[in-house]
């Protein structure tokens, strides 16, 4: 089923994935593992794999072949997870003209804290365990490069508030969880008349996105 999101993108939910599709690039900082880091993108991706996928593919293959079985022209960050569908939440709010959308699929198979003893004890290690916290937030309005990163700041720290709230406890160090081991998050820069230079605490921008945050996790 497809509805219409935020200005320029439309949402697609199925019980394989949840797709934003914009009608012109929107710039994107994220972590995925597909075409993450800064970019210029056409699609948003999170594809649900199952829990036994064990990589028996690079996930760029997967993802690559993914997107051209569906015809998705221009470039796609992506992320995969083991988390149902089903777990999908979404979140839109418009303030004073700006709008902002937060979706997030949520699993709870590997909770973590930062700074727990990693499993993996080489540095080089590419762990192939699947993601199962993914967040995609969104916004109308144009943030410049310094606003993206402090709104994966916002976001990051919201999704722990989550945890916390809900007591969910790593199994390594018997401490409140931060996230699971693979979690990802993208930050979608809108179009809008309106620039956003700053995504902290003390701006309204920042309250909606942490709390919009906390709320569908």
């Amino acid at each position: 089923m497809k509805r219409r999101l935020i200005k320029h993108s439309v949402l697609e939910h199925s019980a394989d994935h949840i797709h934003v599709e914009f009608n012109l690039p929107h710039k994107v900082l994220s972590s995925a593992v597909f075409n993450g880091g800064m970019t210029e993108a056409k699609h948003i991706l999170n594809l649900k794999v199952p829990k036994s996928y064990t990589g028996t593919e690079a996930p760029e293959i997967t993802l690559t072949n993914y997107c051209a079985k569906a015809n998705w022209d221009g470039t796609t960050v992506a992320m995969m997870t083991a988390a149902s569908m089903d777990s999908f939440r979404l979140a839109v709010e418009v303030v004073q003209g700006v709008e902002i959308a937060v979706l997030v699929t949520t699993g709870l198979s590997n909770p973590r804290r930062a700074g727990d003893r990693a499993e993996y004890r080489q540095i080089s290690t590419s762990v192939k365990e699947i993601g199962t916290i993914n967040i995609i937030a969104m916004t109308s309005a144009n943030l410049t490069d310094t606003a993206m990163v402090e709104a994966l700041l916002t976001v990051t720290e919201a999704k722990a508030a989550a945890l916390q709230d809900a007591n969910i406890i790593s199994p390594i160090s018997n401490k409140i969880a931060t996230g699971t081991g693979t979690d990802s998050v993208a930050m979608v820069s809108g179009h809008g008349a309106e620039t956003i230079s700053y995504c902290g605490k003390h701006v309204l921008f920042g309250e909606m996105l942490g709390r919009m945050r906390t709320e569908t996790v």
